[in-house]
């Protein structure tokens, strides 16, 4: 796809299914920059004014689809990146007091009348709902774009060398597969339980190599 005029990349998703650790894998990639939520602090024409050349992981850009449409449409190149929708819910139901899940449950959508003084709503349900609102806006954003890849957290190990091999990248795909065996942006603990961005995967770690510092919350 790198002989094609495609000059950015944007990786779509709910969030909380690895898009922290997708950027930092591409940003082995020699020739591109790679960022995590990179403009999701600005409004206006600089929210969209990405660089040429770029990687964008931003799960914030599932609800501003009609202008990523009208400024990059078909000339973008677009990954779906997913995880079990199960999975997701549950940690965003651990995140519901903060960052996207607050805002769907407290904005999207409205408590009733009787709820309003002391609201009882269980999260997961309302978690599972937005992670289906999410993915319905993506998938139906992507039914006629030409350069779509559908990649999965579950087989990521085979998924991003797929998209290494999809961009014609070059680079340093060792490290790149390296990241994804670093845990980023965890969700706090839920009981005796713990819910994770993602899975440790089963490649080694490299001599010298250190747990990444956290970068922004992959709401």
């Amino acid at each position: 796809m790198r002989n094609a005029p495609i000059r950015n990349i944007f990786v779509l998703c709910t969030g909380r299914c690895g898009s922290t650790t997708f950027a930092r894998a591409a940003a082995h990639i020699r020739g591109w920059t790679a960022g995590h939520e990179t403009r999701a602090h600005l409004i206006g024409p600089d929210r969209l004014a990405y660089p040429p050349d770029h990687i964008e992981a931003d799960n914030r850009l599932s609800w501003m689809l009609g202008r990523l449409d009208r400024r990059f449409g078909k000339d973008a190149a677009y990954v779906h990146l997913t995880r079990a929708p199960e999975e997701v819910a549950r940690s965003y139901a651990r995140r519901a007091r903060y960052g996207i899940m607050h805002a769907y449950y407290h904005g999207i959508v409205f408590p009733a009348p009787a709820d309003v003084i002391r609201d009882r709503r269980p999260l997961l349900p309302h978690a599972q709902d937005m992670v289906e609102t999410i993915t319905a806006n993506i998938t139906h954003f992507l039914r006629d774009k030409p350069h779509v890849l559908p990649m999965r957290l579950e087989q990521i190990e085979t998924d991003f060398p797929t998209f290494w091999s999809w961009i014609g990248a070059e680079g340093d795909l060792d490290s790149a597969l390296q990241e994804w065996s670093i845990r980023h942006n965890e969700s706090a603990p839920a009981g005796p339980s713990r819910g994770i961005i993602g899975r440790a995967l089963s490649w080694p770690k490299q001599q010298g190599a250190s747990r990444s510092s956290p970068g922004p919350r992959a709401d």
